[in-house]
């Protein structure tokens, strides 16, 4: 069923075009948000990658899945935002747009909503410390859910490469948390 809208959206039909948008603008703005770490980022990229990835649907081999071809079209352009950019990334906008706002009558608690925040603050300074290839490998393999298989399609590094960068990059965010726990004791 994919494959007939992926081919009837190559063939210019509209509605195949707003299928795919629908269906792939979710993981596509989860990856450039991030990457790129605010929403106004995410937003702007995430609609360039789907245009660049209907723009260029001629080129999509249909014996694949979509997904991780999609994911790589976006993956790349986040990393050369982030090469433009020659600094680093400042991941201190989460919550502004609203997703972590705590309202009455929630099932969250105000405490649990701080903390819930504080944690994915920190996760995302933490992965700011990492290369933007490596913060894309973090990010495909553990909130996009894809296998290495379906990661080396999306970068074009080898399963064992993949493994290699996964395990420096949890070494280095190990290390990172350690010093800041450490640092935190001492002050």
């Amino acid at each position: 069923m994919e494959q007939k809208r992926i081919r009837a959206a190559q063939d210019g039909n509209q509605a195949a075009i707003r299928w795919l948008i629908e269906e792939y603008q979710a993981p596509v703005y989860a990856l450039c948000y991030r990457m790129l770490g605010t929403p106004q980022d995410a937003e702007d990229a995430a609609q360039e990658a789907l245009v660049r990835g209907i723009n260029n649907l001629d080129s999509f081999d249909l014996e694949r899945p979509l997904r991780p071809w999609l994911l790589r079209v976006t993956s790349n352009l986040c990393i050369d935002r982030l090469r433009r950019r020659k600094f680093t990334v400042s991941l201190d906008d989460m919550g502004e747009d609203g997703a972590w706002e705590w309202k009455a009558g929630s099932a969250i608690s105000p405490e649990r909503h701080l903390l819930r925040k504080e944690q994915a603050e920190q996760v995302r300074d933490l992965l700011a410390i990492l290369s933007p290839q490596d913060r894309s490998l973090v990010t495909l393999f553990y909130w996009e859910e894809l296998s290495y298989a379906e990661i080396s399609a999306v970068t074009t590094l080898t399963e064992s490469a993949i493994k290699s960068r996964l395990y420096r990059a949890r070494r280095a965010l190990a290390r990172e948390l350690l010093k800041e726990r450490q640092d935190g004791h001492t002050s």
